[in-house]
């Protein structure tokens, strides 16, 4: 049973005004809609990366139904967006680099969204011109270099292809192409990753995410990706806004924030610093969100292992339910990796919290937004 909540009147920021965006096709405005009527109503979607491809005791799916993750097993409902990666597409290899088939990430996307859920997608793509991995952060020339006139230019052009073909894959049953947040390009106020902060100039930034945005969505015609555009923590309002290529390339408005515990101090002094960054960044994000006409989302989010039981009740939801957030995303519940979880499972410390958590009325999993 779900319980209710107060819902303050600082949730509703944005009306639901059937808006309709030419450079989205009809499925992508109808999931930016129903996003949108879910912030009017008060509500908050939950996500949960690559739930239904493994969780942290199984490690494949049901490939006849993916209908199996660890928030099912905990609460009874899944989570109502699903977060996926597309790390190793640009080489047009078979697996993710969390070693997920293509098949299987494409095959779990349609079924989340054949039942009423919401998917979205990150692509931690390698470094194209030193090989390495995209955390590879030894050359600060990589942007330049697929930049057009760059030496990488035309390879990189054969990555998005291989991206664009998969988006293209999308389908649901009817044939028809799959709406999808897409989230390129991440976190990139930070810098570790080479397309970081400190790894190229704002400009180039820019230039890197309109080319993309250009060929995917101009020559490609995919016009079923909602883009969403997100920095990390750590910065104010310009910082947030210093390398935002422009409203008609951005749909969504979300941002990146973990917790962090150096295993010395006491937990209730990481959750404080938690809460104080997640409330300064959804305040300026929220009222830049109102100025550009923006949806908001905390994109990704958590507190590997969680080592504070309450942490979903007591940290994450009285830190968000004031602000007009269309969903949270926390990350993966990893297989192979014994500390490395940030959603709930069965016998974990915090599943009997997560169940209070599933249970308020202001928290929509998949269950809550079927129509």
């Amino acid at each position: 049973m779900k319980i209710p909540v107060f819902i303050p009147a600082a949730m509703i920021l944005f009306s639901c005004t059937g808006q309709q965006y030419q450079h989205l096709d009809s499925g992508a405005n109808a999931l930016l809609s129903k996003m949108q009527k879910t912030v009017n109503d008060g509500k908050i979607m939950y996500g949960h990366e690559d739930a239904l491809l493994y969780g942290h005791s199984w490690c494949s799916p049901d490939r006849q139904d993916y209908d199996r993750s660890d928030v099912k097993d905990v609460c009874g409902d899944h989570p109502a967006v699903l977060g996926l990666d597309l790390g190793g597409i640009e080489h047009g290899d078979s697996n993710n680099l969390d070693l997920q088939s293509f098949d299987s990430v494409r095959d779990a996307a349609a079924a989340h969204f054949g039942r009423g859920g919401h998917v979205t997608f990150s692509w931690h793509a390698d470094n194209p011109l030193t090989g390495g991995d995209s955390w590879d952060v030894s050359s600060s020339d990589v942007v330049g270099s697929i930049l057009p006139g760059g030496q990488k230019h035309d390879e990189f052009m054969i990555w998005l292809s291989n991206l664009a073909s998969f988006f293209d894959s999308l389908r649901d049953a009817s044939g028809r192409r799959i709406p999808v947040i897409f989230r390129p390009w991440h976190e990139h106020t930070g810098s570790w990753f080479w397309w970081g902060r400190n790894l190229c100039t704002a400009e180039q930034y820019k230039s890197l995410w309109i080319m993309t945005h250009d060929y995917l969505a101009g020559e490609r015609g995919l016009k079923n990706l909602i883009w969403a555009y997100s920095p990390n923590t750590g910065v104010d309002a310009a910082g947030y806004m210093e390398r935002y290529p422009g409203d008609e390339y951005v749909d969504i408005f979300g941002f990146d924030c973990y917790e962090f515990h150096d295993g010395n101090s006491p937990l209730e002094q990481s959750n404080a610093a938690y809460t104080e960054q997640l409330r300064t960044a959804l305040t300026f994000i929220s009222e830049l969100g109102k100025q550009h006409g923006k949806l908001i989302a905390l994109s990704e989010t958590g507190f590997e292992g969680i080592p504070y039981p309450q942490w979903w009740t007591e940290v994450l939801y009285p830190a968000i339910k004031d602000y007009p957030i269309a969903y949270v995303l926390t990350w993966r519940n990893a297989c192979d990796r014994p500390t490395h979880f940030y959603g709930p499972f069965k016998g974990a410390g915090c599943e009997h919290d997560f169940i209070r958590f599933h249970n308020l009325e202001q928290i929509y999993f998949l269950q809550d937004i079927v129509e």
